[in-house]
């Protein structure tokens, strides 16, 4: 095979969820895939014209959204029912006590490159498409989850 003096960048077409070693069909986008962000800190430097930029050392994770399409799969059901846990209309719900681990799979031609582990990530929120009956469009579950940690494995 020829040498192009290149490696060509993967897709982003090509990927699983797994949750709780589950894999979760059907979801269509991960957005919010991150390493971390630590948040910086000025400190003017006093008889200077310098500011300086420090590490508070706090690691922040932003949210995990992911777009599923509705099916009527078991799915629907398993997301339903970590969803009815948290949020009870009672009250009695178990709120971001009710978490769980995973990992977004990245794949290239059926083989895993990557892999990004996310811990204790409870259900932020979960919303629908719009309903329209002049529309074509397929129905989407948006699940925002709320994550602890996340680090590519």
């Amino acid at each position: 095979m020829a040498d192009f003096g290149f490696n060509e960048a993967y897709r982003t077409d090509e990927f699983v969820v797994e949750i709780e070693g589950i894999e979760s069909p059907g979801i269509t986008k991960v957005d919010g895939l991150s390493e971390g962000e630590i948040d910086a800190i000025d400190q003017p430097d006093g008889g200077a014209n310098i500011t300086h930029k420090i590490s508070s050392g706090i690691i922040k994770y932003g949210d995990l959204t992911l777009d599923r399409n509705m099916d009527g799969s078991q799915a629907d059901a398993d997301f339903k029912s970590w969803f009815d846990e948290m949020f009870k209309l009672d009250g009695t719900g178990t709120g971001s006590q009710m978490r769980r681990n995973g990992s977004v799979v990245k794949k290239q031609f059926g083989q895993e490159v990557l892999r990004f582990a996310f811990e204790g990530a409870w259900i932020k929120s979960s919303k629908f498409t719009a309903l329209d009956a002049a529309s074509s469009d397929l129905m989407k579950q948006t699940i925002v989850l709320a994550v602890e940690r996340m680090y590519r494995v």
